[in-house]
């Protein structure tokens, strides 16, 4: 708290306030953030105050979300930059971008990947393997390289990738390519840690659990009707909405000071609840959306 004085002005004690509010404005860039859990991250950061980087392949999405979350929001406080995480170059780009509008970084959260349907692995198109190879391993890496650079430079930040199925080592029939990408994540990420260790810099993941967005919906569409049915019954059980989690996520995730944190939404004793409370409780998560 800032108490005015008879040496100091009306100005001064203006200005002095709004130092002190700018120290608890963090800058965060996210990959992956015109849809899903990007999306909605991005979405609570800037309703809890922040600045906020949107990023994606596309530029139309890119301004497309800018454009949305800053009527909903600051405008100020949202800047968007088109990046294909497979194109390093691009990635440096995001993060001078990021540097340039809004000053120094304090987070960058590795979100964006893509997905794949249920099939078996040899059933796989070529150039799907490598698109996904090349986006959720080596863009991911992209991503670690030029964010933690920075971070070293800057003398501190926080960087945090996006887990999912896969991660822990947990396999799903037919989503072996998928699985296989966040099975090495899992590792980049604790040898990342390992490396930052005695520094200001913070490395971390981020575990939504199972979340209803459409690269996981996708999974189904035009699948045999009685797969659809036996999945929705345990995602009524398991799952959670983007606006249920990301909430959660962001508060946590500004609240880390730990490197090697894991933010875990569906936790263990979490999972246990859901299932003993199933016949209670009749989650139906589905009323408003179409498969």
């Amino acid at each position: 708290m800032y108490y005015a004085d008879e040496t100091l002005s009306t100005f001064e004690v203006h200005l002095a306030y709004i130092s002190k509010e700018n120290e608890s404005v963090k800058t965060i860039i996210i990959t992956g953030s015109t849809r899903g859990i990007g999306y909605g991250l991005a979405d609570n950061f800037l309703r809890l105050g922040h600045q906020v980087v949107i990023s994606g392949r596309s530029s139309d999405s890119v301004d497309l979300i800018v454009e949305k979350l800053g009527n909903l929001h600051n405008q100020e406080r949202v800047g968007g930059f088109p990046c294909d995480m497979r194109d390093c170059d691009r990635v440096e780009s995001l993060w001078n971008y990021g540097r340039e509008r809004f000053g120094e970084i304090d987070i960058w959260i590795n979100n964006a990947g893509i997905g794949q349907s249920q099939t078996d692995f040899w059933d796989l198109d070529i150039n799907l393997i490598q698109d996904l190879v090349d986006t959720n391993i080596t863009g991911a890496m992209f991503g670690a390289k030029v964010a933690l650079a920075g971070f070293r430079e800057q003398g501190r930040g926080a960087f945090y990738n996006m887990e999912g199925l896969g991660s822990d080592g947990r396999q799903v029939e037919g989503l072996t390519l998928y699985g296989t990408s966040k099975r090495a994540l899992n590792y980049l990420t604790d040898s990342l840690a390992s490396e930052v260790k005695g520094t200001d810099v913070v490395v971390g993941a981020l575990s939504p659990g199972m979340v209803l967005t459409d690269f996981i919906l996708s999974r189904y569409k035009g699948k045999d009707p009685s797969e659809w049915e036996n999945a929705r019954k345990i995602f009524n059980i398991l799952a959670d909405k983007v606006e249920t989690v990301t909430p959660y996520l962001a508060e946590k995730i500004l609240q880390n000071k730990k490197n090697g944190a894991r933010i875990n939404w569906l936790t263990t004793p979490k999972v246990l609840w859901r299932f003993m409370s199933a016949g209670i409780s009749k989650r139906d998560l589905f009323q408003d959306l179409e498969i």
